[in-house]
């Protein structure tokens, strides 16, 4: 009989529990664990990518038999504030010159050169634009985001003392990420049935280097992608070339999209020093992207990975939509973990089958 066949039986049971999840969500049962998650996030999110960076150094050191465990994490966490500091005391300076002149002189450079565009326009638009009328939305946009803000400000407190707390807790968390790493695979493997141990230390082994694999390659290729691209600002010129260089990097991380976010404030300073500028900044951008896909990405990310380059386009653009920045940050890693999970899944499933 048709109510006896399993995908009855199991469609019958999603739809159960997804009627018990939505009568949970209208009775707010979700917010205690909600707001746990909210705020446990960041934290282990931060704490997990440096983990995957420090970790292979702490492993070496710890493969010593006169360098204890804690103590490997002791040195790793010495030699990178000492590496902080050099590179405070070397670009500190340079850092904080480049920031203060943006903040003075941009404004006032973008205002002139908004003049300058505003006269080429009138000279030459045969009264088809009303300067009038954009000066006039622009005064009412900005009037409005001035507002917005005012208007969030105590959101806008809570949200700088909230960041400073997770950047106060990181290290902590680190910490004990990096001492007792090592013990996770044996407390999930409780959980999991003695004669599938096999199968689950190879799910686990597989999602460990997955992040491993993409991490530490995302990081070194955003870092090659600061580099070059600070190569390029000196050879053209561009002022700031240093702070715009620190942004490429820091927006790198992001694959396909992140170097293009991270070029725009290039494009914004190009504006003010020589509109040919913009010419020159994209032609870098292209001749680094190049490089990286090519030479770069392939010796470090190699085909670890193996997903498909609209895959990625695909997913990073929902997730951007959903969740932002982080979104886009986590989206690879987590697609990549569950498809390693699902594919090891779907290999020991077929080979039970097999056995059977």
């Amino acid at each position: 009989m048709w109510l006896n066949h399993a995908y009855f039986k199991y469609m019958t049971g999603i739809i159960l529990a997804l009627i018990c999840i939505y009568l949970l969500t209208l009775l707010d049962a979700f917010s205690p664990a909600a707001t746990i998650i909210s705020t446990l996030f960041y934290p282990i999110l931060i704490a997990g990518f440096f983990y995957y960076i420090f970790k292979p150094v702490v492993r070496f050191l710890a493969k010593s038999k006169f360098i204890p465990l804690t103590a490997a994490v002791l040195i790793v966490y010495a030699a990178a504030a000492g590496l902080f500091y050099v590179m405070y005391r070397l670009l500190a300076a340079t850092i904080q010159s480049q920031v203060s002149k943006i903040s003075s002189n941009l404004p006032e450079d973008l205002k002139q050169s908004a003049k300058e565009a505003e006269k080429t326009i009138e000279e030459n638009n045969m009264g088809m634009v009303s300067m009038s009328k954009i000066r006039q939305q622009a005064s009412s946009f900005f009037s409005e985001l001035t507002n917005a803000v005012g208007n969030h400000a105590t959101e806008i407190v809570s949200t700088i003392t909230g960041a400073a707390t997770v950047l106060v807790v990181i290290p902590f968390v680190l910490f004990f990420f990096l001492k007792d790493g090592h013990r996770l695979v044996p407390f999930l493997m409780k959980f999991i049935p003695s004669d599938h141990q096999k199968e689950g230390k190879k799910i686990l082994k597989n999602i460990d280097q997955t992040l491993s694999a993409y991490i530490i390659g995302q990081i070194t290729v955003a870092f090659t992608d600061g580099v070059l691209m600070f190569i390029g600002y000196l050879i053209i010129g561009l002022d700031y070339a240093l702070v715009l260089a620190i942004f490429v990097f820091l927006t790198a991380v992001v694959p396909f999209f992140g170097p293009l976010i991270g070029v725009l404030p290039a494009v914004v300073v190009s504006l003010t020093q020589d509109p040919v500028m913009i010419i020159y900044v994209f032609i870098i951008l292209i001749v680094v992207q190049q490089l990286e896909g090519n030479i770069v990405a392939p010796v470090v990310l190699g085909n670890r990975l193996n997903v498909h380059p609209l895959t990625i386009i695909l997913l990073l653009i929902v997730a951007a939509a959903l969740y932002g920045f982080i979104g886009m940050l986590i989206a690879i890693p987590l697609y990549s973990v569950l498809k390693v999970t699902i594919k090891n899944f779907y290999s020991f499933y077929r080979l039970r089958r097999i056995r059977t």
